[in-house]
């Protein structure tokens, strides 16, 4: 955006003692994250509201909220006031997302808790498509599948801008680090996998392909880079992995900078970009297959719609046949082969 003589604030929430320096951004302000959900919430709308209401009108073009439905209300009903155009920016399906989690929780005996995030999730819906939606000025989405998913819900087409995720290439190529393998990593064949290990995610089905994979090559290994909100998550397919007899070649970073992340990957023979099909994911637009490429790392990618428009277009790596998260017969059988000094993953699916 500065190439553009754009400024932007922006305020989220963090730890406000990091660096407050940003590449890219005019002034970056942070709501601290900590204590119970209901006070951070609170603080981050009150703080909302301040900027909202704060913000020079002359020096405002615009303001943007990003996947907070009830502080998107909020903050369009000051712009209007104050006659600034209002804009939201839907990055996920955020209320679809917290039904069908919740729905889950029930299904596996939730109590009370699982049903006032039902709750939470069908009225936010509500107010999503039929009031916050219509009442922006514009609104910025994910991809064109999820741009088709807003206008049937009666928000004018004209008014909604497919806008891709990306990655920083410039970065990248800023932050060229060797690449590094952890020391229980070296010497085998490794796979590896950014990102977000949420149980949603199904990266269980992951940990069933890296089984198969051992079936030909014994001494393979899976790198998974990301951690999840929820500890019980990582633990879930830690425990997944032993019980197939996996314990050792799983492993699991947590969460780090970036240019760590990306050494861990150019470590890998291969990466690997699982998208469960359905709602939450259909209408995404995954960058972590776009790393790998940008990285040049042989990588793998189910069908979901935007790895196959990626993978198709570009052919710079290898897709997977159908997947479908929800039917508990899912095998993933992968096969590897070593071509050119790299290790090639090729993956499908059977279903039983």
């Amino acid at each position: 955006m500065p190439r553009h003589a754009i400024r932007c604030a922006l305020l989220g929430l963090g730890d406000p003692a990091a660096p407050a320096s940003m590449p890219g951004f005019a002034s970056v302000r942070r709501v601290a994250a900590g204590g119970s959900r209901l006070l951070r919430d609170a603080r981050f709308a009150l703080a909302s509201l301040r900027t909202a209401v704060g913000v020079p009108r002359a020096e405002c073009d615009l303001i943007q909220v990003r996947d907070m439905v009830s502080i998107g209300l909020l903050v369009m009903l000051v712009a209007r006031l104050r006659g600034i155009p209002f804009v939201y920016w839907m990055s996920f399906l955020m209320c679809e997302g917290r039904v069908q989690r919740a729905r889950a929780q029930l299904a596996a005996g939730g109590g009370l808790r699982s049903r006032l995030i039902l709750a939470k999730g069908l009225v936010e819906q509500v107010l999503l498509y039929r009031v916050v939606l219509r009442g922006a000025s514009h609104v910025c989405v994910q991809s064109d599948a999820m741009k088709d998913y807003v206008a049937a819900r009666a928000i004018p087409a004209a008014r909604i801008s497919a806008v891709p995720m990306g990655v920083d290439t410039e970065l990248l190529d800023q932050q060229q680090g060797a690449a590094r393998r952890l020391p229980a990593d070296q010497g085998v064949p490794l796979i590896a996998y950014l990102g977000t290990l949420d149980h949603m995610r199904r990266l269980d089905l992951v940990i069933d392909a890296l089984a198969l994979v051992r079936q030909r090559h014994p001494a393979a290994r899976l790198l998974l880079v990301g951690g999840s909100p929820d500890q019980a998550d990582t633990d879930k397919l830690l425990a997944h992995a032993a019980a197939l007899g996996l314990a050792d070649a799983v492993h699991i970073t947590g969460w780090m900078p970036g240019e760590q992340a990306w050494q861990l990957l150019r470590g890998a023979d291969a990466a690997i970009s699982y998208i469960p099909r359905g709602v939450m994911y259909d209408y995404s637009s995954p960058t972590k297959l776009l790393e790998y490429l940008a990285l040049g790392i042989p990588s793998v990618g189910n069908d979901s719609p935007d790895q196959l428009h990626v993978l198709g277009r570009s052919e710079a790596g290898w897709l997977s046949g159908n997947t479908a998260p929800e039917l508990a017969g899912v095998g993933v059988l992968a096969g590897v082969a070593i071509a050119g000094g790299w290790w090639m993953l090729r993956m499908w699916h059977t279903f039983g």
